[in-house]
């Protein structure tokens, strides 16, 4: 899939999101990359039969205290080449960016594992 219509899943995925939760979003930088770095897979204990199609880094909006003002912004990365590895369609593809930037976001707002897997 070219980059563009990716990216255009992404930006669909987040405009679906409900009016208040867009809102909160304005310091989280949405990025996409072609794949996670070996530092990142090294870092997070995954080994090669793990794949990692989305990563949330910051702070949650859960631990946010007085000193935010100044931080850069936290980052959402959707890993492209994990998710068109996993999927056979451009359905399939859709619906896994989706899940991705929907589980992504849910760490953003303080969510744990075991609750963004029902999201």
């Amino acid at each position: 899939m070219r980059r563009r219509e990716f990216e255009r899943l992404v930006a669909e995925a987040l405009e679906s999101l409900p009016g208040p939760f867009k809102a909160r979003l304005d310091n989280v930088a949405v990025l996409i990359e072609d794949w996670p770095s070996e530092e990142l897979l090294d870092s997070l204990g995954m080994g090669p039969d793990e794949t990692l199609m989305g990563y949330y880094e910051g702070t949650p909006l859960t631990e946010y205290g007085r000193e935010y003002d100044m931080r850069l912004p936290d980052r959402i990365l959707i890993f492209q080449g994990p998710i068109e590895e996993a999927c056979r369609s451009r359905r399939e593809i859709a619906e896994e960016v989706r899940k991705t930037v929907m589980h992504e976001v849910g760490h953003f707002f303080g969510l744990g594992e075991d609750q963004v897997e029902h999201l």
